[in-house]
């Protein structure tokens, strides 16, 4: 049976970073807005851009938040006490420094490894039993480099390989919406670039 998802893409809002790394998570919820056929609308009780509809026989629900990055659980967290949903039906989509553009994770629950945006949710939902969709957008070597890198756009090959993973995963969103998790999770988790 088809369950109602939060779906959270974490990146930073403003058209300076449309483009960069950082806001891979924006760019899977618009495809799926593409998909499905959802607009986007400002919604200030969530923090955020907001869109609901129905997508495989149930409603879902699709955030981005307008916060930055490392305040991405204020939005998070006021959607989910709003429809009253726990962290189980909650599915937050963010860049990977540590997989290669081209390659993805889904996995529920776990860390926040490091991610600012995870760090803030793990503050506003009561446990960290959230689905996570990774998608990697490499790493540019060196940790000092990492903030000017996931704030920088992809070069053309890697942006190629990133949307066609997210390609991947769109069309494996109808086995995650019913509850196959296992088949969902090996077809992201194998697709190779």
């Amino acid at each position: 049976m088809a369950s109602t998802f939060l779906m959270a893409g974490l990146g930073n809002p403003g058209s300076r970073y449309d483009k960069t790394r950082h806001t891979a998570g924006f760019w899977f919820l618009d495809a799926v807005a593409a998909r499905y056929h959802l607009s986007f609308r400002s919604e200030s009780k969530f923090h955020g851009e907001y869109a609901k509809g129905p997508a495989e026989g149930a409603e879902q629900l699709l955030l981005k938040p307008s916060t930055f990055m490392n305040r991405s659980g204020q939005s998070v967290g006021a959607v989910c006490q709003f429809f009253k949903l726990p962290p189980e039906q909650v599915l937050v989509i963010h860049d990977e420094l540590d997989l290669p553009p081209g390659q993805m994770k889904l996995k529920i629950g776990g860390g926040h490894g490091g991610h600012n945006g995870l760090r803030d949710i793990h503050q506003h939902l009561p446990s960290p039993n959230y689905h996570r969709l990774r998608i990697g957008i490499g790493h540019p070597g060196h940790a000092k480099q990492v903030s000017d890198y996931v704030l920088k756009a992809p070069g053309k090959d890697d942006a190629i390989a990133i949307a066609q993973a997210i390609d991947v995963a769109l069309d494996a969103l109808p086995l995650f919406i019913s509850g196959d998790f296992a088949r969902a999770t090996q077809t992201i988790n194998g697709h190779k670039p």
